[in-house]
């Protein structure tokens, strides 16, 4: 067991995150973890089958006295966001992820933590093997790649779920208790990379951008964070002005993060070099400025590349497009809620940039609250996409989930909240895409809520947990399990 959970309370559910981080769980790579939720459940004799989508489902008993109360179901992911630095070497189809203390959070060595929606999952394990508590009967629900496309919950066969009451275990701020969620589409436009003879007479120089925080492209896009496939696209249109030709650009890994990296190779005549690193410097300079507080830790800098003799550069026309397309596309908020006092309504997120031997892919994410307003959303960066010449494809998505704050369960919530720690818990909806959309459609009448521990830079290698907001937690869970009427 990782030291670095020794002495931490609950000590049940501590041990089984430290079990949890130790299987490796990437998106679409869920196998190990789910064989180890069944097993954990076959151990305990508890009733455990997988759905047709590959969901896990278990079945607890109620305590004794307590099997006239509602079902309640407890529903978290199994996979969670494989995000390093780019100097940490990991393997995350194989590598367990090294768990650090870092004062009052839980952190990772250089990697995601998982924390996402990793403590949510022990949680349901914590439960399932915990001996002394009150609870009627219980429900588990396991869904499966949440993180890259939300199928497990959209695969949910709802007849199989007995609950009618679930309690989402995939929100990041203790004392929040979140009654909605916004809805989301990617939108996707791919270039045939058409290429010219870099030829001779030129260097080619590799522009980096680092050092930037990245983060959740719902829960962070209101902070002002920076984008590196943004900034990456202002070194190569300024180079572009020299002469530089772009060879190739990649940069974020997923739709739902915010990049925080981004490399491109340029190709500038040998005379143009050294105005072409002043060039960067100024520019480095410049968005340094611009992001401080929030990003000021970001580097934009360009060095001379060892570049194969057959080293190919984008014809100039599809270079010009394709830069102007990332100059126009729309990254962060769109529009702040008018109902809801400081949520974000609706945002678009400039995702990743990835160049292949026979395209150039930009992935892109929509989200809002209000159907309408999200394919709106969608329409103005399809447009840019096909002024730009490149082929679109766009995704159905997922639901948005309607708060409903007269929910009986919201309404016992607040009751324990209260009971426990003298304070009334805030009601919120929330700017990402929660699975109870998606499951409120799949099983009609669910009263659902969601809660969680605090987590921080979620999707980002400064991912970390609050340790003493575990505790908070897992206290008010098991106060709503010990009131269920």
């Amino acid at each position: 067991m990782s030291e670095a959970i020794n002495g931490l309370k609950p000590e049940i559910l501590w041990e089984k995150f430290a079990e949890v981080t130790g299987i490796p769980r990437p998106s679409k790579h869920e196998e190990k973890i789910a064989a180890h939720v069944v097993a954990t459940a076959q151990r305990l004799s508890l009733e455990v089958f997988r759905d047709a989508g590959g969901n896990v489902v278990v079945r607890k008993p109620a305590s004794p006295g307590r099997e006239q109360v509602a079902p309640i179901c407890l529903q978290s992911h199994l996979d969670m966001v494989a995000e390093k630095n780019a100097e940490k070497v990991h393997d995350f189809l194989n590598d367990p992820i090294q768990l650090l203390r870092n004062g009052p959070y839980l952190t990772a060595n250089g990697t995601t933590l998982g924390a996402d929606n990793g403590i949510g999952v022990a949680t349901s394990l914590a439960i399932m093997a915990s001996n002394d508590l009150e609870h009627g009967p219980l429900e588990f629900l396991f869904t499966l790649d949440e993180e890259t496309g939300l199928t497990g919950a959209q695969n949910l066969d709802g007849s199989k779920i007995q609950s009618r009451i679930l309690l989402n275990l995939d929100s990041e701020d203790e004392g929040v208790i979140f009654v909605g969620c916004a809805g989301g589409r990617d939108s996707l436009g791919r270039w045939e990379a058409r290429r010219d003879a870099a030829g001779s007479g030129g260097v080619a120089l590799l522009l980096s951008v680092k050092g930037l925080r990245g983060g959740h492209s719902g829960l962070d896009i209101d902070k002002g964070l920076g984008n590196a496939i943004k900034i990456a696209n202002r070194a190569v249109r300024m180079l572009a002005g020299i002469g530089g030709r772009l060879a190739r650009i990649d940069g974020g890994n997923m739709r739902n993060a915010i990049p925080r990296e981004c490399e491109a190779v340029v190709v500038i005549p040998a005379d143009a070099v050294a105005q072409a690193k002043e060039m960067v410097s100024r520019l480095e300079k410049a968005v340094r400025n611009e992001l401080t507080p929030v990003d000021a830790g970001v580097t934009v800098t360009c060095a001379e590349a060892d570049a194969p003799s057959d080293l190919a550069v984008l014809e100039p026309e599809l270079q010009e497009k394709l830069c102007r397309a990332i100059s126009a596309m729309p990254h962060g908020v769109l529009q702040m809620s008018r109902d809801i006092a400081g949520l974000v309504e609706t945002s678009t997120n400039t995702a990743v940039i990835k160049t292949e031997a026979s395209s150039i892919t930009l992935i892109t994410s929509q989200r809002s609250s209000i159907g309408s307003r999200l394919d709106e959303a969608v329409e103005s960066v399809v447009s840019i996409f096909e002024l730009g010449g490149a082929q679109v494809e766009t995704s159905h998505g997922y639901p948005g989930w309607k708060p409903d704050l007269d929910s009986p369960i919201l309404q016992q919530a607040k009751a324990c909240y209260q009971s426990l720690f003298g304070k009334e818990p805030k009601v919120e909806a929330i700017h990402a895409g929660l699975e109870c959309g998606i499951i409120g459609e799949r099983v009609p009448g669910m009263d659902m809520i969601s809660f969680g521990p605090t987590l921080e830079a979620v999707h980002s290698p400064d991912e970390r947990i609050e340790i003493e907001s575990v505790g908070k937690f897992w206290e008010f869970l098991k106060e709503i399990l010990r009131t269920a009427k």
